[in-house]
């Protein structure tokens, strides 16, 4: 087994799996009951923890096994704070929707305040391991959030400036006032550019690989594995695919059960009833 997972088609199959399992996982969990989000970011929090600690772990020397460790536990970790978000836990001050007939400053600072907690939380996330980092060799688990980070915050920007597939369709009950933040639209310059640069990054480490010019090892090719699956999925902001053909198993239920009305700005997030009780709890 680990001769497979030490070779560059291992390394590969295991990125991809956890990307599509990491995610499926997501979007199962947040299609339950309302009333087991509490469980699930208990049980969420548990692993944050849990894979802080195998981060520290494999950060400490080169091998196959930490880069894997590494790896998986940054994959845990930004789980939790997808959960986090997509529970309305960890979101933003601002909890309605956009108003209208904004100038892009002002647009673009409603939308800060519509996330600004779950910014946060990331960039907080970012600086713990950064202070873990701090002389240790292995750099698989840093590279790999920031990777993450870089990858998401582009997505970000893609649906503010515009793209044709915003998938505000996928977002639960209480969080539909976040689509009004999204441009819906042609394809803006800055997906271009984003797209281009991505892609150039990702042709240059395989290009390294394929010369030879770095040693390859496992956690190069987990990172341009995962480079190549966050462009996919900018990709799916222009072509419309039906999700349900990869998650299947995880997208059966509707989320939270029937849509709610998009909150305006004069009026209050009508969350579910239990959901404003834990989020009052929190």
């Amino acid at each position: 087994m680990m001769d497979f997972l030490s070779s560059t088609v291992g390394a590969c199959v295991f990125a991809v799996f956890c990307w599509w399992l990491g995610t499926g996982a997501i979007l199962w969990l947040v299609r339950l009951p309302v009333s087991t989000f509490r469980w699930s970011m208990f049980c969420l929090s548990f692993l944050l923890g849990l894979s802080l600690w195998t981060t520290s772990i494999s950060m400490r020397s080169h091998s196959v096994l930490n880069a894997y460790i590494g790896f998986v536990s940054v994959i845990a970790m930004w789980s939790w704070h997808e959960m986090a978000f997509l529970t309305g836990w960890l979101a933003g001050p601002r909890r309605v929707a956009l108003e209208p007939g904004l100038g892009i400053n002002r647009r673009f600072g409603q939308s800060v305040m519509a996330l600004l907690y779950h910014e946060v939380a990331l960039l907080f996330n970012f600086g713990v391991l950064l202070a873990m980092q701090q002389g240790q060799p292995n750099h698989v688990a840093l590279c790999t959030y920031a990777l993450l980070w870089c990858m998401r915050l582009s997505a970000k920007l893609n649906l503010f400036f515009g793209v044709p597939q915003v998938g505000s369709q996928y977002l639960p009950a209480h969080l539909r006032y976040i689509g009004s933040y999204f441009k819906s639209g042609g394809i803006s310059p800055f997906f271009f550019f984003t797209m281009a640069l991505s892609c150039v990054v990702w042709s240059w480490m395989v290009w390294e690989l394929q010369t030879g010019a770095v040693t390859i090892s496992t956690g190069w090719v987990l990172l341009s594995s995962l480079l190549g699956l966050a462009i996919i999925e900018h990709v799916l902001m222009v072509i419309a695919l039906p999700l349900q053909r990869l998650w299947g198993w995880a997208m059966k239920r509707s989320p939270y059960g029937a849509a709610q009305r998009l909150v305006t700005p004069e009026s209050h997030v009508h969350l579910p009833v239990n959901a404003a009780k834990q989020a009052d709890a929190a």
